[in-house]
């Protein structure tokens, strides 16, 4: 993890970057149950997602969520806070042994309210092993500007 100051003028839209991949374990799958209290069979009870479409066990859509956007967390921009994230989608399922990483792309730049920030939309697709995109959002972070417009 490192700091990089980028105030808004220096995002480009279409610029890219890619994180490192990490595999998900069944541990990842157990904790998260614990910690949001989400126990439901399809992520909990392998026997009977056998009966199911997908025949095992689906990552929880928010683990799915919250390990991509980790992932995202290996630059600080001291210049940035996040100001939410928009329009998720969950895409295809995540499967215990998946690896996936993130790739953020900067897709649009404007004003925000108050004229010492703007606002960047980085759009993050979390993408699996088999290189299809397995969710989607939208980040907006509120970036300091070099002055003030």
């Amino acid at each position: 993890m490192y700091f990089k100051s980028m105030f808004f003028e220096d995002y480009t839209i279409g610029d890219k970057r890619v994180t490192l991949g990490r595999t998900i374990t069944e541990t990842d799958f157990v904790v998260h149950a614990g910690h949001t209290g989400d126990f439901f069979p399809h992520h909990m009870d392998a026997e009977w997602c056998k009966t199911q479409p997908f025949k095992q066990r689906i990552a929880h859509g928010t683990m799915v969520f919250s390990i991509g956007i980790g992932l995202t967390a290996s630059e600080i921009n001291p210049e940035a806070f996040s100001r939410g994230y928009d329009t998720l989608r969950f895409i295809k399922p995540v499967f215990i042994g998946d690896t996936i990483h993130s790739e953020i792309t900067i897709s649009a730049k404007s004003d925000a309210k108050k004229p010492e920030f703007g606002i960047v939309t980085e759009h993050v697709e979390i993408i699996n092993q088999h290189g299809e995109v397995v969710q989607a959002c939208d980040h907006l972070l509120m970036v300091k500007r070099k002055q003030n417009s």
